[in-house]
């Protein structure tokens, strides 16, 4: 191993270009790119300001390493798989760490973001505190970007192939702005030329660690560099462990990238988020390793065989889990599902027992309950191991030893009045409510516009301006605070047209409730509001509060039970 240092600039141009000294390129054990606009913008700063940046880790092979390159221009609605190149024996450099960074400059110097090219204010630099943004740069459509917001690297581009110097650059800037710039702001555009200069073409900025695999073939093997790749990126923030475990995954396996992209865009296509966390946890529990993330399951090579192997069955026990989930528990969007581990189990026994799957009882009851009361939050790994060891014994997903386990492990199961009545606007326990709720909705509209929207029947506007006279102090204070105007009970979930334009639109309920009323017959039952029109009244809204209460319970009658008959009876019924 040795330290090299580079400019910028060169940096930048050796990534993708395989006649730089074979280029520089990421392996397939690298994860997606994920940074911001604003962490891309940051980084800038911090360059400009002459922080230092990290070192780079670089590999050095001639391997036919499956590989991809880095993308000059970022969408979003891009794909891992289509970046891929065609792998070759020739010598080439791998980033094993840096890959954000590096990303990010050749996004903001040649490339773009989601459409919009990085441009930098020519008159910012003004001395600043060092959390504080000095240098400002930002991605903007090239036509609404207006002077001093100048492209970046239109700014570096003739100097950097010596057909300007940096005054010659900062004059051309400057003429390019306001009639009548000051002595001050010119200065001020010249400063900042130079010091761009400094530190992306002059300065060798960038320094990196090359493990030279190319003179010496058997110094690294493609083991050591997983390891190495591991250890350098362990010790940080930068990888989440699923990552670090999917490297492991991905030497062993060329396809994986590919494979977790179609599996995660399948699961996903009707708004659920699952990811790849998720299913590294499912498939270690399905393969007999545990729930627990533990880097040396991967590192036994039996362990990435049977991925590879059993990929398959695998991810159609998934699959199935989530086809159920849709089509059984009206569970239909990420928002509505509080944690998705509870349905480890399930996949396990989808995977394992088969013929038991569409036989075993009780399952929408065990979804629900779990979710309604949070039963896998936090760290639920030992949990899950001991339902899966239950579903060994028994050949069979057994409804009342899983609901014992669960207490057993000091989580409760009880859904009660509280459960219901004290979910809060916006809360995630809110959305799940409110999808066992209105069953009729259509949570996957062709347009976003026309998602289910929570509102609030009173609205806050109205609750806000609400006083009322302190007797201690006498003067005025808040009638209704937050805790109150969020309650469920104020809360409902309408269509775009309930609640936007020609909608509620802020409307008191005495006046917006029957407009809804004229095209809408069913619209009280279906919203669960008090049929007394009185209760409609600003003035009473506490009073239809406590009517509307009674009207949700009712609702959800089959879920409720008290602390004395929780695990006697686990069906729950259907909502009428």
């Amino acid at each position: 191993m040795r330290n090299e240092r580079n400019t910028i600039w060169k940096i930048v141009r050796a990534l993708n270009d395989a006649e730089s000294n074979g280029g520089l390129w990421l392996p397939n054990i690298q994860r997606p790119f994920v940074w911001s606009e604003e962490q891309i913008e940051k980084l800038f700063d911090s360059i400009m300001r002459e922080y230092p940046i990290s070192t780079l880790l670089v590999w050095r092979t001639r391997e036919k390493v499956k590989h991809r390159k880095f993308i000059t221009d970022w969408k979003d609605s891009l794909k891992v798989s289509d970046a891929y190149v065609m792998e070759n024996a020739d010598a080439k450099g791998m980033v094993l760490d840096g890959q954000q960074r590096l990303q990010s400059l050749i996004i903001g110097l040649a490339g773009s973001y989601n459409g919009k090219e990085l441009h930098f204010d020519v008159l910012s630099g003004a001395k600043a505190s060092p959390e504080d943004i000095r240098y400002r740069f930002r991605f903007l459509p090239a036509a609404s970007a207006q002077w001093p917001w100048v492209k970046f690297k239109d700014v570096l581009k003739d100097m950097s192939r010596g057909r300007k110097l940096a005054m010659e650059v900062a004059q051309d800037v400057c003429a390019a702005g306001p009639a009548g710039l000051s002595d001050d702001d010119a200065k001020r555009v010249q400063k900042n030329i130079a010091r761009a200069q400094h530190e992306f073409i002059s300065d060798e900025n960038i320094s990196y660690q090359l493990l030279d695999g190319v003179d010496d073939p058997d110094a690294y093997t493609t083991e050591d560099v997983v390891e190495i790749f591991i250890r350098a990126n362990s010790g940080g923030t930068k990888l989440g462990k699923s990552d670090l475990l999917f490297s492991l995954l991905a030497s062993e396996w060329a396809l994986a990238d590919e494979e977790m992209e179609e599996l995660l865009e399948e699961l996903n296509r009707t708004g659920y988020g699952f990811d790849r966390d998720f299913v590294l946890k499912s498939c270690l529990v399905m393969l007999g390793q545990g729930a627990k993330y533990e880097v040396t399951k991967f590192r036994k090579p039996e362990v990435r065989e049977a991925f590879v192997k059993n990929w398959t069955e695998l991810s159609d026990a998934i699959k199935a889990v989530r086809d159920f989930l849709h089509g059984k528990t009206f569970l239909k969007s990420d928002k509505a599902v509080p944690s998705y581990l509870g349905l480890i189990p399930l996949i396990y026994l989808r995977y394992t027992y088969p013929d038991q799957w569409n036989a075993t009882t009780g399952r929408e009851d065990y979804v629900l309950r779990t979710m309604l009361t949070g039963a896998f939050s936090g760290t639920p790994d030992n949990l899950i191991d001991r339902c899966v060891k239950s579903i060994d014994e028994r050949k069979a997903f057994e409804l009342d030893e899983i609901f014992h386990i669960i207490r057993s492990d000091g989580r409760s199961l009880e859904v009660t009045p509280e459960t219901i009545i004290g979910t809060r606007y916006g809360k995630p326990q809110s959305h799940l409510i409110f999808n066992l709720w209105y069953r009729t909705f259509d949570y996957e509209p062709a347009l976003e516009d026309n998602l289910p929207q929570q509102d609030h029947i009173f609205p806050q506007s109205f609750l806000n301006s609400q006083k009322e006279l302190n007797p201690q102090t006498g003067r005025s204070r808040k009638m209704y605070w937050a805790d109150e105007q969020h309650q469920i009970a104020n809360l409902a979930l309408l269509t775009a047209k309930e609640n936007g334009f020609q909608g509620k639109s802020g409307e008191l309920p005495e006046t917006w409730i029957p407009k809804q009323l004229k095209d809408d017959p069913g619209f009280l039952d279906r919203h669960l509001i008090p049929k007394d029109p009185e209760l409609w009244k600003s003035a009473n809204f506490r009073d239809f509060i406590e009517a509307r209460k009674a009207l949700i319970l009712e609702r959800f009658k089959p879920y409720l039970q008290s602390s004395q008959t929780v695990g006697e009876d686990h069906v729950v019924e259907a909502l009428a």
